[in-house]
């Protein structure tokens, strides 16, 4: 009966030598290793405006490009400094191997452990932030957030264990979408833009954000930058999983780095200037992204796309982390730091027991903050820096 249904929810069991055609290639596989990445667009200029327009109020909308164009210079040094990586340690690994191999052992565990949170909270924050997307459409399905957050882990879970070649196609598709979507609306945007001899001014009476009127500090700056590099997230994803490419893996994997970063470069910078042309307002009931495409679209078809295609990809995005999650952690285990069950591959090739940790450990997490994203963003930023500073550190001695 067990074994019915095993077969029933993953398929049938896969031969070892069958390890190569569950590979993807570049087309493939950009989108499952980038959509973390690439839908940390969506609201990481909200995140820079939440930092700045409480403080110094309209004057925040001259600043904030300066502070996109350093994020984007972060992005082009950790994907030069990430190829890098590649090229060294073909095999994945990314940072936990770049920190053990070239500093000590310990740094090494302390950048597994980092990354192996940042993973899990990468899965909790991407699936409680697309349910809000869902439950903000139909307000009715709010008290049940939590449920449909589980459902959808459950769902991401039996995606994966079924196999690396048919998940990848599933959860491609909604990544190209809203790369689509966005860039339609940065070239409507534009276009927008040039025609008009007016820039709209936010209305402040209307808002619910109190507009500063404070000094400008060093600080202040930091600190939104700091916010502002949720666009940078998940960028080692990639880097983990390079043995999930199809040969030549290495060339593929540093092809991949190039798309992302133009990727983010592109969707990212094009947010940033509709932000400065259309200047809207950080608030809890709209998304940056929401009030830009009403301002280009109206409430027509095309805002309806905008907004369905950024809710499935914030949750698609969780799909990252199961990609570089269980390879990272087998690699750890082939070490002796975990148990070596998490190094064994299982009914369909996959690393059964890290995806299985994977959902759980992020199912608990959405349980004990109900679903909030808001509580689970700010979990992020000590794993993702901690990982990227001694990664780079690690480089420097290659």
């Amino acid at each position: 009966m067990f074994q019915t249904l095993k077969r029933w929810l993953l398929g049938e069991k896969l031969p070892t030598n069958k390890l190569s055609e569950e590979k993807f290639n570049v087309f493939w596989g950009l989108p499952i290793l980038a959509s973390d990445a690439i839908s940390s667009v969506s609201y990481a200029v909200d995140e820079i405006l939440w930092a700045l327009v409480p403080i110094i109020g309209v004057t925040s909308y001259f600043f904030v490009p300066k502070i996109a164009f350093a994020i984007i210079l972060l992005l082009l040094i950790l994907m030069v400094s990430y190829r890098q990586i590649v090229s060294a340690y073909p095999d994945g690994g990314g940072a936990y191997i770049v920190a053990k191999d070239n500093l000590k052992t310990e740094y090494g565990l302390i950048v597994g452990a980092s990354l192996s949170v940042d993973y899990i909270l990468t899965v909790a924050v991407s699936i409680s932030a697309g349910t809000a997307a869902v439950t903000s459409a139909i307000p009715s399905l709010f008290p049940h957030k939590t449920s449909i957050a589980l459902f959808f882990i459950t769902v991401m879970t039996i995606g994966n264990l079924r196999g690396i070649k048919e998940s990848s196609k599933l959860f491609s598709i909604p990544t190209y979408a809203f790369m689509i979507s966005i860039i339609s609306l940065i070239i409507v945007g534009i276009a927008k833009s040039i025609g008009s001899s007016t820039v709209p001014i936010p209305m402040v009476s209307d808002s619910p954000v109190t507009f500063g009127t404070q000094v400008i500090s060093l600080f202040l700056l930091l600190r939104a930058f700091s916010s502002g590099c949720a666009a940078v997230t998940g960028v080692e994803a990639i880097c983990d999983a390079v043995p999930n490419f199809k040969e030549p893996a290495v060339k593929n994997a540093k092809l991949a780095y190039v798309l992302l970063a133009v990727a983010v470069i592109i969707t990212f910078g094009g947010i940033t200037y509709l932000t400065t042309v259309f200047h809207p307002v950080p608030n809890h009931q709209q998304t940056v992204i929401a009030q830009l495409a009403t301002d280009v679209f109206g409430r027509g078809i095309m805002f309806y796309i905008v907004q369905a295609t950024t809710a499935i990809i914030l949750a698609m995005a969780a799909n990252t982390a199961f990609a570089g999650f269980p390879v990272l952690l087998s690699i750890i285990a082939r070490d002796g730091y975990v148990p070596r069950q998490f190094a064994l591959r299982g009914h369909r090739l996959g690393f059964f027991n890290g995806i299985l940790l994977l959902a759980l450990a992020a199912g608990a997490l959405i349980v004990a903050f109900e679903g909030d994203t808001h509580l689970l963003i700010p979990l992020y930023a000590i794993g993702v820096f901690t990982s990227f500073t001694l990664a780079q550190a690690g480089i420097l001695l290659i």
